[in-house]
Parts: C-alpha cells; sequence; structure tokens
C-alpha cells in the first residue's frame, strides 16, 4: 500500500501535489485534504490535465478537529500524511496519526497559535508514541527547515570530521511587483521575522533585537545583498544533533522598503497574535492581516528573478585540516511557475516535502520514532534533488563571508 494523504491546497500543498503525481509510479492512491474545498478542486483540475494518469481524491476537513481527522484517516487508510497546514495543526494530525496507525511528514515545527515560539520541544515529545506504534514522523521537510539540513549532514558526512561554523544563508532576489506580499503564509512569516534574532554560540543562545546584526553578502548568480540574522528552527536541532558546532547562525534577505513595512505593522498593532475587540466581535490582528494581503500562492505569474539558499560551513576535514564548504540551490521563480504554476518559495519547500515522502515511501527514510531530517541518511535525498528540479552546487575553500 502506498497512498498519500495530503494536508493543505496552499503553495506548498501545490506542488507536494505536483511531484507526487510526476512520480505516480510510487504513490497509488492521493488524496488532497484542505478547510476550502475549492482550493484543492483547483489543484485537483490542474493536475488532471497535465498528468492523465494521475487523480488526486479531494475532501473538506478542518485540522483543528482531531475527530474529523480520525474519522478520515480511517476511512481513507493513508500510509502516510502529509502535513503542509498551518503549524498549529501539528500535534492535532499527529494525534490522529497516532490513533489510526499512520506514518507522518511536516515542513516547519509545531508552533501554538498564542505564542510566538519556534521550538520542537512538543513534537519531540512524541518520541515514546512514534516507536512505540512502530510509525515513523519526519519534521521539518520542507527547504529551509529540511534541505538546509540535509546539506549539513551530508557535509558532516563527506567532507568534514568536525564542523565549527554553520551560517545558512537564505536569499530571495525575486520581485512579485506588490507593494508588499509574504512569500509564504503571511500571519506564520509575519510572526517568524519580527521576534527576536537568537543564534547558537559557545554552548549557548545569544538572543538580539530583531534585524540588529546584518550584513552585505554575495550570492551565486544574485550578487551583493543585505542579510539579517533572524532566528530559524533548524538551528535548534542542527546544534543538537552536531555538537562540535561552535556557532550557528541563520541569515535571510530583506529589503528596506520590506522592513520598513515590518516596522509599521508591528507599531500599529497589527503583527499581535493576541485576540481583541472589535465592535463587539473578537478579532486576531494577524489574522485579518492575512485576509487582506496578497496570497503567497498566487504571486507567481508575475514574479521574476531567483531564490538562493545554502550552508556556508568551516571546520575540519577528514584529515584535520582546516576547511571551508558551501552548498546551495538557486530556483527562478519563473521556472517554478511554468511546472506547477508557484513561485520558488513554494516550490522548494514541496519539492523537499515530496522527496522526503519518496524516500519513505521506499523505506530509504524509514523507522520508529521522531526525527529530523539530518538524523536520516542524507545521499538518498541529494540524489533526488536534482532529479525532482533542484540542482545543488558545492564550493570549496573560498572565502564565505560569514
Amino acid at each position: 500500500m502506498s497512498k498519500v494523504l495530503v494536508i493543505g491546497a496552499g503553495g506548498v500543498g501545490t506542488v507536494v501535489a505536483h511531484k507526487i503525481a510526476q512520480n505516480c509510479e510510487i504513490f497509488s492512491e492521493v488524496m488532497l485534504a484542505s478547510r476550502t474545498l475549492s482550493k484543492a478542486k483547483v489543484i485537483s483540475d490542474a493536475i488532471g490535465t497535465k498528468y492523465k494518469s494521475c487523480k488526486i481524491q479531494i475532501v473538506q476537513i478542518d485540522a483543528n478537529k482531531l475527530s474529523e481527522l480520525i474519522t478520515l484517516f480511517r476511512s481513507f487508510k493513508p500510509e502516510l500524511v502529509i502535513n503542509v497546514a498551518l503549524p498549529y495543526q501539528n500535534l492535532t494530525i499527529m494525534d490522529a496519526c497516532i490513533a489510526c496507525g499512520v506514518n507522518y511528514l511536516d515542513t516547519a515545527n509545531y508552533e501554538p497559535e498564542n505564542e510566538a515560539k519556534f521550538e520542537y520541544k512538543w513534537q519531540w515529545a512524541y518520541q515514546d508514541k512514534f516507536k512505540q506504534a512502530g510509525l515513523t514522523a519526519i519534521l521539518g521537510c520542507g527547504f529551509d527547515p529540511g534541505t538546509t539540513n540535509v546539506f549539513t549532514a551530508y557535509a558532516v558526512k563527506h567532507h568534514f570530521g568536525e564542523i565549527h561554523y554553520l551560517d545558512i544563508v537564505d536569499c530571495n532576489a525575486g520581485d512579485h511587483g506588490k507593494a508588499f506580499a509574504t512569500n509564504f503564509n503571511s500571519e506564520i512569516n509575519i510572526r517568524e521575522i519580527t521576534q527576536k534574532g537568537k543564534y547558537w554560540e559557545n554552548g549557548q543562545w545569544i538572543v538580539t533585537e530583531p534585524h540588529e546584526i546584518h550584513k552585505v553578502l554575495n550570492y551565486p548568480n544574485i550578487g551583493k545583498k543585505e542579510s539579517y540574522v533572524i532566528y530559524h528552527e533548524e538551528l535548534e536541532s542542527l546544534v543538537k544533533h552536531f555538537p562540535t558546532l561552535k556557532r550557528a547562525r541563520f541569515w535571510m534577505t530583506f529589503g528596506q522598503e520590506y522592513l520598513t513595512h515590518l516596522r509599521v505593522i508591528k507599531n500599529i498593532g497589527m503583527a499581535r497574535i493576541d485576540s481583541v475587540l472589535y465592535n463587539g466581535i473578537e478579532i486576531v490582528p494577524i489574522q485579518f492581516l492575512k485576509a487582506v494581503l496578497p496570497d503567497p500562492g498566487l504571486l507567481g505569474k508575475d514574479y521574476t528573478g531567483e531564490t538562493s539558499i545554502g550552508c556556508r560551513i568551516r571546520g575540519l576535514d577528514k584529515r584535520g585540516k582546516g576547511q571551508t564548504y558551501y552548498v546551495y540551490n538557486n530556483c527562478r521563480h519563473q521556472d517554478s511557475y511554468k511546472e506547477t504554476g508557484t513561485q520558488s518559495v513554494s516550490y522548494t519547500t514541496g519539492v523537499s516535502a515530496s522527496i522526503g515522502a519518496i524516500l519513505f515511501m521506499k523505506n530509504i527514510w524509514s523507522k520508529p520514532g521522531v526525527f529530523n531530517v539530518e538524523e536520516f541518511d542524507p545521499d538518498p535525498f541529494m540524489e533526488q534533488l536534482p532529479k525532482q528540479g533542484l540542482a545543488w552546487y558545492e564550493i570549496f575553500n573560498e572565502n564565505l563571508e560569514v
């Protein structure tokens, strides 16, 4: 049996559905579940037109409701659930998996809806439950987190005796033509990049003000871009699983206009995640903002430019000699759009999730328990990346600028 259930019909869900259709010999049946059935139908219709041999069933589901999930799981009987819904729903979906004997994969760690905290502790606590049930849970299998974790594991396996300094660099040099828009779920995106900065150094977390640490970094095929240290969830698992790290940071590029919009949003209270009373109705400001901002899943058509995401690593090679290493992917927005109708931020995440699903179905990434992707063999994933549309490149012993 190789039934797969995809929960979430946004940009990433669109890419996952396309990639499953392209690999239909691995997946016997596919169901796409969404709170908004019309979104799932658009994806299903597009895939049915493009990939005649793949039929995707669709269903409406509220992933916040455990009873609905259990009913659906018991009816469809998937072997694997690919969760590309909101990270608030991760634990509910994991509970349904335990109750119904279903394996699990997601792209982002659980985050309480009323707290802006990006931590794996809630999901790591499911280790014994999944292990005792003989089920696999694969956490953070997007691009970053996800492919960046695999990049790190690959570097350790093949090129380093010890890694000491890790800088994950994420550049979006695209232009969508909008005055202001986020590249993935607006609510999650704004929560993530308006929080305090944080990085790992000498065995402890260093907390900074938002966007306090920044410098110009040079990105392949793009050039120089102002880059800012923010906290990103893969740092938590990477410093745990690679204890030789002396420092680990995450850098992301932002334009000044984008940062100005963020400051205004935060200063006027629109980034608040608690409810407020407006005309007798309770609303959450950031959820209201999400409703009026452009849909990230619809940015692809006019998106120009490309993304560049990778890992810049320093340490000792297998012979104990100092070494620098840079492994990265560049992805053009228009290439992503031509293939799936999405922009590259959705594409890189969705492709990575699909590879994780392929490796699980092939019993390559499959063992009882809860795991971050760097705990699996990185080689099969790296082999699949270019096959599924994401070429990767290596640079040795050059100035990494970080």
